[in-house]
């Protein structure tokens, strides 16, 4: 694609259905009721002058530049807020409108500074612009007065510089950073000629204030007041990739912005349909890991994990992989053999692993970090609805009435989403946040919870059936839509055990520590507000009732009759960027692609086909069993692609033991990560910049993943698992992921209809993608549940086996931070270190006074399993009983102290449920002292592993 940007039509686009017809300089022009007279002139081929105006916000008038004449009408009006007429006529080039446009340019530029040559912005700059459009060639007023021009530039952020000097004044970052992001970071500070943009207190520059750095006010700014500090160190960019954000499930489309070889700036695409042309942190800006100094590009080999590492050509490191696995699976067979997909790597990557340990290494040993956050909502979905994935679109928020918010935090976790989300909500939208910490959404400018029910950790299900015994009992239902969509026998028999007075908010009060009160309140809210939509995140999932949970909301959308239409729905908000993909590519050891079981043998027949082998029918191992059956000796080698599980598993010297206990170790990645300290090959990887394929989002959105630039190793990520599987005998020839991607459709139903071409041409397209959804599946379920009925699912509450005691008091709750992604290893090596340089440790006033610990203090965090330590921050975010952590640092190595309790359908680790003691400490450990003194360069040598335990 070229470097064509978006146009900018300068008004938000009109939703309404009525015609009107106007007449504009001489062109009639027919548009939607409520456009504006410069969007309608701009649809139209033409262009009226604007500075102030642009099309993500709306209308504000204040630049005077785009006046322009209507018939019959007095004076010259603004453009940009007069909407148009039927029968209007409008003239927007004539000698009066040219002079009073020169005479606005004219005192714009006599307080801006004229280094247009010199100026970073030169050439992309829409004042510039703007001053040709309007035929100024002189000012007539000089500097000698007062003037802007001294103002000092504020640096502070890391990522792009604010210079007051060249600031209009047009207001367009304050109501991008208010309209857009929904944070209101950003105000104009003074009266008249004082008027500034100020962010926050007067004392305030960018990086201390509420600014959140996602780039609006960058974006939308038309000077080079606010802008990207790359542009300057590089210059402007001369071509343009779009491509898909490799972080977070809401998959935001971006223009990668080049210079040569070199990335300038990621710029959120107008027409990504998952973001709307906005961005956060780090899809923004945080790429620069991509060519950071810790990058590994060559392979590496070494026999023993004690040894340094030796670099390696490719030939003879694949060869030696091969060698290593070849030898294993001889002597003990192919259940000695397994893998680990990546949920950041591409539909087509991913795809390709699984293919390789079922028909290469010969067994069903394959896995992912999916199954450790989001498989409940696989197991829970395809129970009650039929189909393992959410059920609407993002822009399906938009006509949601009452928006229920449960274990997660989306403006941490998914913030380009939550900007949709906080619009709604100040469109009038109410809101339920069920939750053990007070997240930011519970109260944030303009924004407010109706109701934030504070529950215990652990207690999700007995939350919702409360809320259902609520429902039920008061005769909230919808019973129409029960009848009509849902399997009756099974409703009434969920409608008797909800009904039941132990399930009453009242008695269940004790288990919750949720306030009968305000649960009985929010309950009849979501049953009777109106369009009423679900979104919950690993705060639902990762229990040891997380299915129970995704079946109890479930429930709960069903007998509101709240799924099937715009609106509503149960929404997963996906961690990682294509979690949502790995789980249909079949990454799971008991399911082929397309969550069709192994059991089945048409299924697997049509695979053995199609591949030309023989697939063992019986399930294989999940990660815990693979590293179980290390321990035990029976589990020799495995292929671990884009994860980093010492860091991200529960239960870390337990994945330490295991992997110590493996005779063959490969690690796929961009860095030497943790488990890369028990590794005996390691394979370099891709970043998404360096590759061709495709994610699939949280709403189902299969997206294009373009290269932007060749990778630094050599290879994508595809042909390294390609090269691996024709070291190990395969005759595999793919030459681009669109042939693996043709494969997919070929082999998967909710794929049939995707093609290479047709995304290319499409941008984007929801599944199932077949004969019956051409166009794809924005919502889910419209005209009948997947499964033919829905399903209702009695879910009784069951305490977690985790219980707290004199020993371990308190519990233990974890999630992320907005500048942070995951285990860190992409985010920590980029400036977002600067908002978040280490994991802190949440408690609240109480708990913390009880212990002798303040603001700042170090302290001891230790379970039944092991024991870390981390300094501590003291808020009432938390309630008393409850602290919180992050997990983005791997000196914090938080999961030390996780547990192996699980979920009871799928294995997906309690990691939000874990009993604990915090108490003081006199600083970090050794072991993290001597972690933060290494560098990942001098680990290619690397420290002694982890001692097994005893």
């Amino acid at each position: 694609m070229g470097y064509e940007p978006a146009p900018d039509f300068g008004t938000p686009a009109s939703t309404a259905k009525e015609q009107v017809t106007l007449t504009i300089d001489g062109r009639a022009v027919t548009v939607p009721a409520g456009t504006s007279v410069m969007r309608a002139a701009a649809e139209a081929g033409g262009s009226i002058p604007k500075l102030c105006a642009t099309d993500n916000v709306k209308s504000f008038g204040s630049c005077r530049l785009c006046l322009v004449e209507i018939e019959g009408a007095r004076g010259t009006p603004a453009s940009c807020t007069t909407p148009v007429g039927e029968g209007m006529v409008v003239k927007t080039q004539t000698p009066r409108l040219e002079k009073l446009r020169k005479g606005v340019m004219e005192l714009y530029i006599s307080d801006h500074p004229l280094d247009c040559l010199t100026c970073s912005a030169n050439g992309d700059c829409e004042l510039q612009d703007q001053a040709a459009a309007v035929g100024l060639r002189d000012v007539r007023y000089g500097y000698e007065n007062a003037n802007h021009l001294a103002q000092p530039t504020d640096n502070s952020n890391p990522y792009f510089h604010y210079d007051p000097s060249k600031c209009i004044v047009c207001s367009r970052c304050v109501r991008a950073c208010a309209e857009v992001q929904g944070t209101f970071a950003l105000t104009i500070d003074g009266r008249g000629f004082a008027s500034m943009v100020s962010a926050g207190q007067k004392e305030d520059d960018f990086l201390s204030s509420e600014c959140v750095s996602c780039g609006a006010c960058v974006q939308a700014c038309p000077t080079a007041t606010l802008q990207e500090k790359s542009v300057k160190e590089i210059g402007l960019p001369e071509r343009a990739v779009v491509t898909t954000c490799a972080y977070c499930g809401v998959g935001c489309t971006f223009r990668a912005e080049m210079r040569g070889e070199q990335l300038v700036r990621m710029v959120p695409y107008k027409d990504g349909k998952a973001n709307r042309g906005h961005s956060c942190v780090k899809g923004r800006f945080a790429y620069g890991y991509a060519n950071h100094q810790d990058r590994i590009t060559s392979p590496m080999i070494r026999d023993s994990i004690h040894d340094p590492w030796r670099e390696v050509s490719w030939e003879e490191a694949l060869g030696f992989a091969a060698s290593k696995v070849q030898a294993i699976k001889a002597e003990h067979g192919a259940m000695a053999l397994g893998g680990i997909t990546s949920s950041r790597c591409t539909n087509e990557e991913t795809f390709l692993v699984q293919k390789l340990i079922r028909s290469v290494f010969g067994a069903n040993n394959v896995d992912t970090c999916a199954r450790v956050c989001h498989s409940p909502t696989g197991y829970g979905l395809k129970t009650t609805f039929g189909t393992s994935a959410g059920t609407q679109d993002f822009d399906s928020v938009m006509q949601t009435d009452v928006a229920l918010v449960i274990g997660a935090n989306p403006t941490d976790g998914h913030p380009v989403f939550a900007s949709r989300l906080k619009k709604r909500l100040r469109e009038g939208a109410k809101l339920i946040v069920i939750d053990p910490r007070r997240i930011d959404l519970v109260r944030t400018p303009h924004v407010e919870a109706s109701y934030h029910l504070p529950l215990q950790p652990g207690t999700n299900v007995a939350v919702l059936t409360a809320m259902a015994h609520v429902i039920v009992t008061e005769g909230l239902v919808d019973r129409a839509y029960i009848e009509e969509r849902c399997e009756i026998d099974a409703y009434e028999d969920w409608a008797r055990f909800v009904s039941d007075e132990r399930h009453s908010p009242e008695v269940l009060e004790a288990v919750t520590r949720v306030p009968a009160a305000d649960l009985r309140e929010a309950a009849r809210l979501y049953a009777t507000g109106g369009n009423a939509a679900i979104y919950y995140g690993l705060g639902v999932t990762e229990h040891s009732q997380g299915s129970s949970t995704v079946m109890a909301i479930a429930n709960l959308a069903m007998c509101t009759g709240n799924v099937g239409r715009p609106g509503v729905g149960v929404n997963p908000l996906r961690g990682q960027n294509n979690v949502q993909g790995a789980c249909d590519m079949g990454s799971f050891p008991h399911e082929l692609p397309g969550y069709r079981h192994l059991s089945d043998g048409e299924t697997r027949a049509l695979f053995e086909k199609d591949w030309g082998v023989s697939l063992d029918p019986n399930p294989g191992l999940r990660i815990n069993n693979m590293l179980d059956a290390a321990v035990d000796g029976t589990f020799k080698a495995i292929y671990i692609q884009g994860e980093d599980i010492l860091q991200s598993d529960p239960n870390t010297r337990h994945v330490a033991d295991g992997l110590a206990a493996m005779d063959c170790v490969i690690v796929h990645d961009l860095f030497l990560n943790e488990t890369a300290n028990y590794a005996h090959v390691f394979l370099p990887g891709s970043t998404f910049l360096e590759k061709n394929g495709t994610f699939t989002n949280a709403e189902r959105r299969i997206q294009p993943v373009r290269k932007v630039m060749e990778p630094a190793n050599g290879m994508e990520d595809w042909q390294v698992t390609q090269s691996l599987a024709n070291a190990l005998g395969a005759e595999w020839s793919y030459t681009h992921p669109s042939e693996i991607l043709d494969e997919i459709a070929r082999l998967t139903g909710s794929f049939a209809g995707v093609s290479w071409d047709m995304l290319q041409k499409r941008g984007s397209v929801q599944w199932p993608v077949n004969e019956k959804y051409p166009d794809g599946s924005p919502v889910m379920h419209m005209n009948g549940f997947v499964r033919g009925k829905g399903l209702f699912v009695v879910t009784d509450y069951v305490p977690t086996d985790e219980k707290t005691g004199p020993r371990f008091p308190l519990l233990l709750t974890t999630g992320r931070i907005l500048s942070q992604y995951n285990v860190g290893a992409q985010t920590r090596r980029t400036a977002n270190t600067v908002w978040h340089p280490e994991d802190l440790l949440e408690m609240h006033p109480v708990d913390a006074e009880n212990r002798g610990l303040k603001d700042g203090d170090w302290a001891r965090l230790a379970s039944r399993t092991g024991e870390t330590t981390l300094r501590v921050t003291v808020t009432d975010r938390v309630a008393p009983g409850v602290v919180y952590t992050t997990f983005h640092h791997p000196a914090t190595q938080a999961n030390v102290v996780t547990t192996d309790y699980s979920d009871w359908a799928t294995n997906c680790p309690e990691y939000k449920v874990t009993a604990v003691q915090v108490s003081p400490s006199n600083g970090p450990t050794d072991w993290q002292e001597t972690y933060e003194s290494w560098s990942e360069k001098s680990r290619r040598i690397a420290p002694e592993p982890m001692e097994p335990a005893e």
